[in-house]
């Protein structure tokens, strides 16, 4: 049964397409990872096919009936509403449905005889309801999700309006599954998980009864949890059964047959051509000329995919730093309330360290702490001599209204606009992404724009806070590439330990340190 169809679907910003004349299909139970490089439209999918975004052409139809569960990290939490509030709203429907229950009951005393029959029988129908949907059982529901999340470190009593991006999505993953649509639609969910959460919601995906939409660049992740690949590219979606490995294999058969047809019709082209050329002015060959040229003129001719531009990063290497890039003396961090005890440590020239540990016990927190933009609770913190600080900060608080070429020239007015284009596109942005602006961007654009900002400037000290978030796998691994080429220190929060795995000299388990119990 299809509980989703879109049919011709196409879609762009400005002079940008995204898709054209696209088609897709969901059938019930299928487990679908919807795969493509930065910028080929997977969020921008997900947002029209929930109504968030207005297609250009096409037609979008949900079954009748069908609830849907969209993972939105932007959702309004309301300050004042405790964790627990939030995740018992997944159960609105419900709580509604009890309240009319009990306006029914209200009504019993002054009814007569005929109404008292069919308010009993309406009564007897939501108390149904309630008892087949697990009413009675919501708060055991809520603890084992919160539990399988995490969210129980956070604190379910804890008021939402304080907690860090991390621990919101948390928090928002946690209120979805408790709904349990009939489809889940899920844009980088392992974002901001620890490694234990992502295993226990790699678990739960594995057993979900119901169909979703999974997009994700974590491929041990998603390759673990999907039977069907639907893969975006040049403004296309096309259906690879399997889990990724099985797309992996099949596309690149694709990709040489359509090569090798493609080279054999060059050839002919090639051949066809020549001989009306030699051929054309002659009487006794002319009818032939001709005819080969009616074929050149009919042929379906191939022709090959653009390259998409790959990512090449590179640092930029400042001057040479002091022996101890900081040490902190009995450093407490937190805001007012302590989230670590006595902190005195030290990171040498050359160290390349990974934070390590669950959200929310304070690893931006230490970062931001080392780097000065926030107070300790007590304690100091003393950098060391000629540090030459790049920092990729995990969430940016205001949305730029630049186009990429305003925000890389704010930055190097220096630089000529050719330097500034040739910068962007080093970063696999295109010509059409580069002449956009910044907030129309994908997630994974965004951070290859703060990632120019990042290479071009000298440094030797590099602060980076989860850089992978959003990236897709060609930029993931130039990432990691780049990083272990550096000659510099390195400090990284990272949830992905495939990711830092060779890169780092060191790794710190601030759940040492936290004054959170686990």
């Amino acid at each position: 049964m299809s509980i989703l169809t879109v049919k011709n679907l196409s879609h762009g910003f400005g002079d940008r397409a995204i898709f054209d004349d696209v088609s897709f299909r969901l059938l019930q139970g299928e487990h679908i990872g919807l795969i493509g490089a930065n910028g080929e439209g997977k969020s921008s999918f997900m947002n029209i096919i929930t109504g968030k975004l207005e297609p250009d052409a096409g037609k979008i139809t949900w079954s009748k009936h069908a609830r849907v569960g969209y993972l939105d990290q932007h959702a309004d939490l309301k300050q004042g509403m405790s964790v627990r509030d939030v995740l018992r709203t997944a159960f609105q429907y419900l709580f509604d449905m009890e309240t009319e229950m009990n306006d029914l009951f209200g009504k019993m005393g002054d009814a007569d005889p005929e109404e008292l029959e069919q308010l009993l029988e309406e009564t007897g129908r939501l108390q149904d309801a309630l008892t087949n949907n697990d009413f009675y059982t919501i708060d055991a529901k809520v603890e084992e999700i919160a539990n399988g999340l995490g969210l129980d470190d956070i604190g379910l009593d804890r008021d939402v309006h304080d907690l860090s991006g991390g621990q919101r999505t948390k928090v928002l993953l946690a209120k979805l599954l408790l709904e349990k649509p009939d489809i889940l639609l899920l844009d980088e969910p392992t974002n901001y998980l620890d490694v234990e959460h992502i295993e226990w919601l790699k678990n739960y995906l594995q057993e979900y009864e119901h169909a979703f939409i999974l997009v994700s660049h974590d491929i041990p992740f998603l390759n673990s949890v999907v039977n069907l690949i639907y893969h975006m590219e040049n403004q296309e979606l096309t259906r690879y059964p399997g889990d990724y490995e099985e797309f992996q294999r099949v596309y690149e058969m694709k990709k040489q047959q359509v090569e090798a047809a493609y080279k054999k019709q060059q050839k002919e082209i090639a051949n066809l051509k020549d001989f009306v050329a030699r051929n054309k002015a002659n009487a006794a060959t002319s009818r032939m000329a001709m005819s080969r040229q009616k074929k050149l003129d009919k042929m379906d001719v191939i022709e090959l995919d653009a390259e998409k531009p790959k990512p090449s990063f590179r640092f930029k290497q400042a001057r040479t730093s002091g022996k101890y890039l900081f040490e902190t003396k009995d450093l407490v961090i937190g805001y007012g309330e302590p989230l670590s005890r006595p902190l005195n440590l030290e990171m040498e020239r050359g160290q390349k360290i990974a934070l390590s540990g669950a959200n929310g016990i304070g690893k931006t927190t230490l970062l931001r702490s080392i780097l000065g933009e926030i107070k300790p609770v007590s304690g100091t913190v003393e950098l060391g001599e000629h540090l030459h600080i790049g920092y990729f900060e995990q969430e940016l608080k205001n949305e730029s209204n630049h186009t990429c070429i305003e925000e890389i020239w704010q930055e190097f007015p220096h630089f000529t606009q050719q330097e500034v284009r040739s910068a962007l596109a080093k970063c696999g942005l295109t010509r059409k992404h580069i002449e956009s602006k910044v907030q129309v961007l994908s997630g994974g654009e965004k951070a290859k724009v703060r990632l120019c900002k990042l290479i071009n400037k000298e440094t030797n000290l590099l602060v980076l806070d989860e850089p992978t978030n959003h990236l897709d796998v060609d930029a993931k691994a130039e990432l990691k590439r780049a990083l272990q080429d550096f000659k510099g220190s390195v400090l990284l929060i990272s949830h992905e330990p495939e990711f830092y795995e060779g890169i780092v000299t060191d790794v710190w388990n601030c759940e040492d340190w936290t004054t959170k119990v686990f």
